[in-house]
């Protein structure tokens, strides 16, 4: 009897002892850490985190394969097929093979029309570069309201769309009323230039061209490049005055290495956009005179809009496509390669 009481006893005042060791180490175990739970809620944050930036990223995937990617395809195909107004209005187009681009090849225009279009797209990435340049140093002398005051001349300019900008230009330049020519009359110098036609001197019809799309393209650059220059801290040209260095020696030690990558970057889009202007151009000359401003852009909308030839515009269209990622292809490796230098 007394084993026996003093075994229940014993039971008893270990009881309580092992219900606190039970309740700490529940205590101790954290919510969901059981090895169902725990692998659940992890599987799921982590199958979450990992769909997160699909979802972010797929109204713009979506965006680029309607907009860029179909019709570049589409674009590919139409070039290797016989397509004309009866494939417009049938819908079947037959397969051409190579026949569009050895046309192309063959075609007298196309070496002269390659070499013009690389020429004026360099005219015009040089003149909007170094003005561009320029203008961003400029901006850097100003105080703060001819700054502001240039700032938002600049964005007016650079927002302007191309067609209206387009008319204001031909308006400048137009014969009998035009402002330009009324101006050169006033000064008394060159004679009387009333009648002038810019338009059909092939000089002076290229000459607004460049003027155009410069004109259009400075702002961009300017603001771009005073955005970086700003980013440069002081104390470099505090030294450098120091050291009695000249403006153009601090210029071309500070400043210029300082806007390498933009530089590159800049470059590269008015590479882009100058080597497809369209809209200027035709507007203004629609190519000529005597096919002076007749680029590759001009020259895939007449062999497709005007001789129907939509086979041929379209292997025209993706041999400029080669053509501008040969052009910018070394450039966008000394952007990325530059980036790379700076992480």
């Amino acid at each position: 009897m007394t084993s026996t009481a003093e075994r229940v006893s014993g039971s008893a005042a270990a009881e309580p002892d092992t219900r606190r060791r039970t309740g700490t180490a529940l205590r101790l175990r954290p919510a969901g850490s059981g090895p169902r739970g725990g692998g659940r809620g992890a599987g799921r944050r982590s199958l979450t985190s990992s769909r997160a930036p699909l979802v972010l990223l797929a109204p713009a995937a979506i965006l680029l394969l309607a907009l860029v990617v179909y019709p570049l395809v589409r674009l590919l195909v139409i070039s290797f097929q016989d397509y004309g107004l009866r494939a417009i209005f049938t819908g079947q187009a037959g397969f051409a093979g190579f026949t569009n681009y050895t046309n192309v090849l063959a075609d007298p225009s196309f070496w002269p029309v390659i070499l013009r279009t690389i020429l004026v797209t360099g005219a015009m990435v040089v003149g909007t570069i170094g003005i561009g340049m320029a203008v961003s140093q400029l901006l850097t002398r100003l105080g703060v309201v001819m700054r502001t005051v240039v700032s938002v001349v600049l964005v007016l300019a650079w927002a302007m769309p191309n067609v209206a900008s387009s008319l204001v230009w031909q308006w400048l330049f137009q014969p009998f009323y035009g402002v330009l020519n009324w101006l050169i009359t006033q000064l008394g110098v060159f004679g009387d230039h009333t009648q002038d036609n810019w338009a059909s001197s092939p000089g002076q019809a290229l000459t607004i061209v460049l003027s155009l799309v410069i004109w259009q393209a400075v702002p961009f650059v300017a603001l771009t490049l005073y955005a970086a220059q700003s980013q440069i801290a002081p104390e470099y040209y505090e030294a450098g005055s120091l050291d009695g260095a000249s403006s153009w020696a601090m210029y071309r030690a500070i400043t210029l290495p300082a806007l390498v990558p933009t530089l590159l970057l800049v470059t590269i889009l008015s590479v882009i956009w100058d080597f497809n202007v369209f809209n200027q151009i035709w507007l203004l000359t629609k190519g000529g005179p005597e096919d002076t401003t007749l680029t590759l852009g001009i020259w895939t909308f007449v062999k497709s809009f005007v001789s129907n030839a939509y086979g041929q515009g379209a292997a025209i269209a993706v041999i400029s496509t080669l053509i501008l990622g040969v052009l910018t292809s070394y450039y966008i490796r000394r952007l990325v390669r530059s980036g790379e230098e700076d992480l």
